[in-house]
């Protein structure tokens, strides 16, 4: 019964008030920071991927209904955040309410949602940098060997996160403040192009894969149900649900910043609930701009909103696009950094990493150490593997995360039903039931390869917990 030990939540609220961390965000902060990790690869990249493989015009229908578990997610996020304020987000959810073991595997799925999460988004970042400096291709995007440009923007991001996380916040806010305008001028401006032609049929009738397309490709609902591997109709519009859902998985970060806002338990559910309310709107906004000016069959994968706008003419409008996919993968970047520092703080401060990981920087209060090593893993994966190879990683790494926060509500309410809750999930237990099993259908329309990686990270995950952690955690030495 050990593996299922719960830590007592007054244990969590005070060692997060003993933990180090520097209470300097507001409000305003935690929206800046939502909105910087949220909008960033997903409509930039993802979502002309996935309208050319995948759904066609139809991806918008992809991004409402990724909008749409996200946002049940994120009530349950709220809920928790405004009742259990601390890093550690859905790692110490779970220690709280299942246990250690399943603790452990959310802690470890969150930092390879948020490293594999950074490493994607410094490769579109490279890619988008050389297409607006014209760089060196041998440097720079998806066609270099090694990607040097997306290992120096982490390096750079970094020395940043270190420093401090007001100066984090400062660098996020300017950032979003660009790349929201930025996605405001292209659904304006893209308005002046839009051929309806484009958009028929919205949802393109279902074709076989593309030749060279392995089972290890196909989805893993249709592997299980015996069905044809196939592109496009309804099964593409949720494959491609499953995939940019990526685009909505920052807003959990926000919920690792608990120890380092001023007023968690009000400020903590409106920067959940309203950054993810102003991403979807923008999401799909962008995403039906992009598929009624651009044929989804010829849809540019490297840059589509840029190569759209400099195939209509308006090469300004790209270069202005450019600027602000460059400063909006920059801002969530920094989130991501600046995020796995704290996943990894909480578990070394519970004993299930080493204990010097959890170490605050005397002088600018941030757990350098974790977020210093997080980032060379991160450099090396942005500068050896591609972008589609880790999107669907992040996906399947987020809704494992999500699954289990949706049902540590109902679990938390029936074991500590005296626990302030500030905000409430409406129709608890029935609502976080339902985002659970949304969560799951959403996993099982990725890829027989993503569930295979993921089963061999979890693997390696375990194998650390049983020989180091299960024995060093803070409850065992107890």
């Amino acid at each position: 019964m050990s593996l299922f030990r719960t830590m007592p939540v007054e244990d969590v609220l005070t060692r997060g008030r003993q933990g180090g961390l520097v209470r300097r965000l507001g409000g305003v902060d935690l929206v800046g920071f939502g909105i910087g990790i949220i909008i960033g690869t997903g409509v930039f990249t993802l979502a002309g991927i996935e309208a050319k493989q995948h759904a066609g015009p139809a991806v918008v229908l992809s991004f409402v209904i990724g909008g749409v578990v996200a946002a049940l997610a994120a009530l349950c996020y709220a809920e928790l955040t405004s009742a259990v304020p601390t890093a550690g987000s859905a790692y110490t959810y779970a220690y709280a309410t299942v246990g250690e073991l399943l603790a452990w595997i959310i802690g470890w799925d969150l930092l390879l949602e948020f490293a594999l999460g950074a490493a994607v988004v410094s490769r579109s970042w490279s890619g988008y940098v050389s297409n607006l400096l014209g760089l060196p291709p041998e440097l720079f995007g998806e066609d270099a060997p090694v990607n040097i440009g997306a290992m120096v923007i982490i390096a750079v991001l970094t020395a940043v996160a270190v420093s401090g996380i007001r100066e984090s916040a400062w660098v996020t806010n300017a950032l979003v403040v660009v790349k929201v305008a930025v996605c405001v001028l292209v659904i304006v401006a893209g308005l002046f192009f839009v051929r309806g032609a484009n958009l028929v049929p919205f949802v393109p009738p279902a074709q076989p894969a593309a030749e060279g397309a392995g089972p290890m490709e196909q989805p893993l609902v249709e592997v299980l149900l015996g069905m044809e591997q196939s592109a496009y109709g309804f099964g593409g519009v949720l494959t491609a649900a499953a995939i940019v859902f990526f685009a909505y998985t920052g807003f959990e970060a926000l919920a690792n910043l608990g120890e380092e806002t001023r007023r968690p338990r009000r400020d903590l559910p409106v920067g959940l609930l309203g950054s993810l309310a102003v991403c979807t709107l923008l999401y799909v906004a962008v995403a039906l701009v992009l598929t009624a000016m651009a044929d989804y069959r010829q849809i540019d994968e490297g840059a589509p909103l840029a190569a759209a706008f400099q195939a209509v003419g308006l090469p300004w409008v790209a270069a202005l696009i450019a600027l602000g996919a460059i400063t909006g993968l920059t801002s969530v970047m920094m989130v991501e950094l600046v995020t796995i520092g704290r996943i990894g703080f909480a578990m070394s401060r519970d004993g299930l990493l080493p204990r010097k990981l959890s170490q605050v920087h005397p002088r600018w209060g941030t757990p350098h150490r974790m977020t210093i090593g997080g980032a060379l893993v991160i450099m090396l994966l942005a500068g050896f593997v591609p972008i589609a190879e880790l999107a669907d990683m992040v996906s399947i790494g987020a809704l494992s995360g999500f699954f289990i926060v949706t049902l540590a509500v109902p679990v938390l309410r029936a074991r500590r039903p005296d626990l302030e809750r500030p905000f409430r999930v409406p129709l608890s237990p029935w609502l976080p039931v339902l985002a659970a099993l949304l969560c799951l259908y959403l996993m099982s329309n990725l890829n027989v390869i993503t569930w295979l990686r993921f089963g061999a990270w979890l693997v390696l995950g375990l194998v650390i917990y049983f020989g180091y952690g299960r024995r060093r955690s803070r409850l065992a030495v107890g």
